[in-house]
């Protein structure tokens, strides 16, 4: 019987519309879109009872810094600036940090590029005369070993070609690391001008043509003092 109910065709019943003579008002709210308006309405009835409960349970003595700190601009509280927050002295040592952490990562980065070019024998960017063999195990690896003793080594286009991808990738490793290092060098230089830049000493910006070697970046001089 349930098959023979199925069966038959029923009549699709659609939500109704609004009708044509309130169509100024919009459309027509569902009980879906009740449920969401009243949700919305009792969470801020919620936050006015719960701020109003804390306005009269607060303590009249209560004080903390961002009392004073704070100012309120189209009722909304923000935070005074904190351009001024540090004293030279304390900026010159975070810039310090700074430098020490970008120094330490050129060095990190040039090992592991000197032991990428170690393995793949490219120093420079120069072709060598030696191979550089992988071996999925030891058994390989010793048959790749005795053949290199006899010199029946297989040439470059009978090595295999996930060996291929797999230098490949190796030497993208290490073009994408010396970008890197280049990278880190130029941050690098750009923070210690600017280290230098905040040190006490009189200082000015020289003209293009007081420039003896040309270049994009600003060259800076700074007056002679007298070391006691």
């Amino acid at each position: 019987m349930s098959s023979l109910r199925n069966a038959i065709s029923r009549r699709a019943h659609k939500e109704r519309a609004q009708p044509e003579s309130r169509k100024k008002f919009g459309l027509l709210e569902k009980h879906k879109d009740y449920v969401e308006r009243a949700k919305a309405y009792h969470k801020k009835e919620e936050t006015l009872r719960r701020l109003k409960e804390k306005a009269a349970f607060r303590n009249p003595d209560e004080f903390y810094f961002k009392m004073i700190k704070t100012r309120t601009v189209d009722g909304v509280h923000k935070l005074e600036s904190q351009a001024n927050k540090y004293t030279p002295e304390e900026l010159l040592l975070m810039k310090t940090q700074d430098i020490g952490y970008i120094l330490q990562k050129v060095q990190s980065e040039k090992k592991k590029i000197e032991k990428l070019t170690a393995t793949l024998h490219s120093l420079d960017n120069r072709p060598s005369s030696r191979h550089v063999y992988f071996a999925e195990d030891r058994e390989e690896a010793k048959e790749i070993h005795s053949r290199s003793k006899s010199g029946t080594m297989p040439a470059s286009e009978d090595i295999p070609d996930h060996i291929k991808r797999k230098t490949a990738a190796s030497y993208r490793e290490l073009e994408a690391r010396r970008n890197r290092v280049n990278e880190l060098e130029r941050i690098y230089t750009d923070m210690a001008m600017q280290k230098e830049l905040q040190k006490k000493g009189r200082k000015r910006k020289l003209r293009e043509d007081e420039i003896v070697c040309p270049t994009s970046k600003p060259v800076f001089k700074w007056r002679a003092e007298r070391k006691r």
